[in-house]
Parts: C-alpha cells; structure tokens; sequence
C-alpha cells in the first residue's frame, strides 16, 4: 500500500466478546482508588462459547486499602501475592487448577528466584497442581519501588460447568 491509500474500515460487524471487571474488594482495591490513580482492572472475566477466560492483571503484595504490606519480605510480599490472586479466582468461581498460566515479574532474579521457586513449588502442589501451569520468569523494575514480586494469571475453564 502506497502512502497515499487510504484504509477503509470494514463495513462488516461482528459479535464483541462478553468481558467483564474482576473485583475482590475484600482482597485488595482498584487501581483507579489509589492516590495516584492508575487506568487499569485487577482482572478481566470472559465468555468465550462455552468457554471462560480470566485474566487477572499483574498482582502483587498489596492490601484492600491499596497498601504495599511486608516491604523488604519476598516471601511474605509473595504470599500475599498469591492470597490476591486467589481472591480474584475465586470471586469467579475459579481456583489455582482452573490457572494455564502465570507470568512472575521479580525485581532482582538472581537474589530472589530460588526463593520463589520455594514458595511457588510449596503453594502448587499444596493445592494439588499437575500438570502445573505454563510459566515465565523475568526481572523487571515494578511499578513501586517497594515490591518485589509481581504475578499475572490466565484460567479458563467451561463456563457451564457448574450445571452438569
């Protein structure tokens, strides 16, 4: 396509995805309560054909009064982490067997990795993982310099299975 073309937008409809916002407010806050507010949902529920997709944004070591708690702890701040994320699933009739995968951002790998392989280990086979989730690991600068652990989760599961 050459510069000067222009794009047509398709004249065809289709049909949007059912989504909705996932909340646990007894677990922690939105994003858009915080102080500095910031433009996103803990989570994002969709119904897909039969199938539901939950997406739960990237959760860290935060309370219900959009606090970081146990600064300094990683595997306090990853417990809490993990306590979050569990609140979100559930407030979708979902669990940690339901999960197909997690992305974990850690502030220093190095330091912190084998210590959250610990926790992660210890956590998925208390709740009877197998096969356990799909995973990545990666540093990164977080969004608060006082957290050390970040993690995203996808589960899925059959939106009509509490009928059969």
């Amino acid at each position: 396509m050459s510069p000067t073309e222009t794009i047509v937008a398709s004249t065809e409809t289709h049909t949007p995805v059912c989504k909705k916002a996932i909340t646990e407010p007894r677990v922690l806050n939105e994003a858009y309560e915080y102080a500095k507010p910031s433009s996103f949902s803990r989570g994002l529920r969709l119904d897909i054909k039969g199938v539901t997709i939950l997406m739960i944004s990237g959760t860290a070591s935060i309370d219900e009064h959009g606090k970081t708690v146990h600064v300094g702890d990683f595997r306090a701040q990853m417990a809490r982490t993990l306590h979050n994320i569990t609140g979100l699933l559930a407030a979708e009739g979902a669990t940690w067997k339901d999960v197909v995968r997690t992305t974990c951002y850690l502030r220093d790998i190095e330091r912190d990795y084998d210590e959250f392989n610990q926790v992660r280990t210890q956590f998925f086979k208390e709740r009877g993982l197998d096969p356990l989730p799909a995973s990545t690991g990666i540093q990164a600068i977080l969004c608060r310099p006082d957290l050390l652990i970040e993690i995203e989760a996808m589960a899925m599961f059959e939106s009509d299975r509490g009928s059969k």
